[in-house]
């Protein structure tokens, strides 16, 4: 696959941008626009209305799930340690996608509600051969559901959310808990 051309990426970053720090609101295309340093002009050569920002946003947020899936598939210790693993957001491009299409998704847009669903299933379906049964599976999603929420309560240091406040285990403490959950679950 071609990559998109680097003002379409600008502007998708941006769109993102404003969608996680200000929210579905103020992610206008005015707004958008001068974020990614481009007249309105280019910005609608690239997507000509918010729905199609927004579902620019959903290819995204597709091409790092399946990137994501990629890694999984290649992890040494497994899909589920991984899954676990990478739960604690670390401000990557999938946890800015992911965010991004989680405000589309508050403020009523079925589409990346659609598209938050479909990531999710993808992931339970590379995960599922790795479990012993459904509930495996769920105790599986859901711990990486409350890891990734209890990130968010972290304190930003120096723009890095730092995972130091006790909410998300790191470190050996998070080795202890993967090794739980894979013994658990298979």
């Amino acid at each position: 696959m071609s990559r998109p051309p680097l003002a379409r990426e600008r502007v998708l970053d941006a769109y993102e941008s404003i969608l996680i720090a200000d929210g579905e609101r103020a992610a206008t295309l005015d707004a958008t626009a001068q974020a990614a340093g481009v007249s309105k002009g280019g910005l609608l050569y690239h997507f000509a209305s918010k729905d199609d920002l927004a579902a620019g946003l959903a290819e995204r947020l597709a091409v790092l799930t399946d990137q994501d899936l990629e890694r999984m598939q290649e992890a040494p210790d497994g899909p589920v340690a991984y899954y676990i693993r990478t739960s604690v957001m670390e401000d990557d491009a999938l946890d800015r996608a992911l965010i991004a299409t989680t405000r589309l998704a508050q403020g009523g847009s079925a589409a990346a509600s659609a598209a938050l669903r479909e990531v999710r299933r993808r992931w339970a379906d590379a995960i599922r051969p790795h479990v012993r049964d459904e509930t495996a599976l769920d105790l599986v999603m859901l711990l990486s559901d409350g890891l990734y929420f209890n990130n968010s309560l972290c304190e930003p240091v120096d723009g890095q959310v730092s995972a130091d406040d006790g909410f998300v285990p790191t470190g050996a403490a998070l080795a202890r808990l993967v090794e739980l959950v894979r013994s658990s679950t298979a």
